[in-house]
């Protein structure tokens, strides 16, 4: 499964919005994607979106969608 996780660049820093960047990450559940991010980096994750379908098929398409791997 593929997931989109937005995320601030650090956890010291009050979340903003206009500060939010996203990356792309497969992963077989939610858990094990948040673990993958939060052990491989400083980012404080803010939500993961799980992707497929049409969804998935318009972030490939309209999106700087490239997967992240650890």
């Amino acid at each position: 499964m593929i997931y989109k996780v937005f995320y601030q660049k650090s956890k010291e820093q009050n979340p903003k919005r206009e500060q939010t960047h996203s990356l792309y990450i497969e992963a077989e559940s939610e858990v094990i994607a948040r673990q993958l991010v939060e052990e491989n980096t400083p980012y404080n994750i803010e939500f993961l979106q799980l992707l497929e379908g049409n969804h998935l098929e318009y972030e490939k398409e309209n999106a700087d969608f490239t997967l992240t791997e650890f």
